[in-house]
């Protein structure tokens, strides 16, 4: 059941659970990294180490035949020492492709590159604190990621969208049952991420007290666990509105009072659901692309980068960190900004 204080402290505390549960089947020196680590991490960081760790080790337990007699369990932190570079490179061409209990398992370039970097901070740990004598995962290089183009909707795509959202029009006859007691929390919903750029996560963890209109502001934890207080318009204002008025005459379920946007169960809404919903409206639309909520996210920080051509306001207002990872994401408009140089100047007169 969710917790009524805070639905970021609640998801915390299953991930932190979850976490402990994945670190049991580790080595036992590795509940000493996750410890020194849990100042400068969120919850979620810490749980995907504890994932990728035990695939490094079940790899390690396999294929090195030093210790594949000890339990993974019972690893001595001495063992780091006896891993080599080749042996990680040798795990990073092995989770290229893997058939663990019978089922597959395959990482591109992203994947690889989120493993070793898992793995480079852990060696970095007990290497920085002198624990151990070597560190491998410093001699290899992060795998070359390449950039996919990012898909983003037009505005006259955002427009169909919104329209399919309110009439329904290209729905199945099953999903149109629904479609008349959820349409105007979609609406609502949809609208927000368009008009915010805010992620699925902060969105599905509002609460009803998040939304100032007298400001026209909605606060929101991001991922590193700070909150902050992003603007909308009134086209998002008037959709909240609209929702606000039915959201009062339901009944939330013990726990669940606070949340902004309900599931129909009257469950606090969840990241997998507004997943699905995305998907039931641009799926059945032809010549749609194919659209996730984090390509709404996108849509909104072009529109953005597009109308005030700054490229730390769209950073700040997404929340990266770094404004790298914003200015690599829209590094095309910035380079037909660049273009348009070329004809803003005029030396001579024709």
């Amino acid at each position: 059941m969710e917790n009524s204080k805070n639905y970021h402290d609640v998801q915390n505390n299953l991930n932190t659970l979850k976490m402990r549960e994945v670190a049991n089947t580790l080595p036992s020196f590795c509940k000493d990294f996750f410890r020194g680590i849990q100042e400068y991490t969120s919850s979620r960081t810490r749980l995907a180490y504890a994932y990728d760790l035990r695939v490094f080790f079940e790899f390690i337990h396999t294929e090195n035949k030093s210790c594949s007699h000890l339990e993974i369990t019972e690893f001595p932190l001495s063992i780091l020492d006896q891993i080599t570079r080749e042996d990680i490179a040798e795990y990073l061409d092995y989770i290229t492709y893997y058939i663990k209990d019978g089922k597959e398992y395959s990482n591109n370039e992203r994947g690889k590159k989120r493993k070793l970097s898992a793995l480079k901070s852990f060696y970095n740990y007990f290497f920085c604190a002198e624990l151990i004598k070597t560190n491998p995962a410093a001699l290899v290089p992060l795998p070359k990621q390449h950039e996919k183009e990012i898909i983003r909707l037009d505005a006259d795509e955002v427009a169909i969208l919104l329209d399919q959202v309110e009439d329904g029009e290209k729905l199945t006859k099953t999903q149109l049952r629904y479609h008349n007691k959820t349409k105007i929390r979609d609406v609502a919903l949809l609208t927000l991420l368009l008009g915010t750029g805010i992620r699925v996560s902060e969105c599905v963890g509002l609460d009803i007290d998040d939304v100032d209109f007298k400001n026209n502001g909605i606060k929101i934890r991001r991922k590193g666990g700070y909150e902050t207080v992003i603007y909308f318009g009134e086209e998002v204002a008037e959709a909240l509105c609209d929702y606000l008025e039915k959201r009062c005459h339901m009944i939330p379920l013990e726990g669940h009072e606070n949340a902004l946007f309900l599931s129909m169960q009257n469950r606090r809404i969840t990241v997998r659901a507004v997943e699905n919903l995305v998907k039931k409206y641009t799926s059945n639309v032809t010549g749609l692309k194919k659209i996730t909520p984090h390509k709404l996210r996108s849509t909104y920080g072009t529109a953005l980068y597009q109308e005030t051509g700054d490229i730390y306001l769209v950073a700040d207002v997404l929340g990266h960190k770094d404004v790298n990872t914003t200015r690599k994401h829209y590094a095309a408009l910035e380079d037909n900004r660049r273009r348009m140089a070329a004809k803003a100047v005029q030396l001579r007169e024709k």
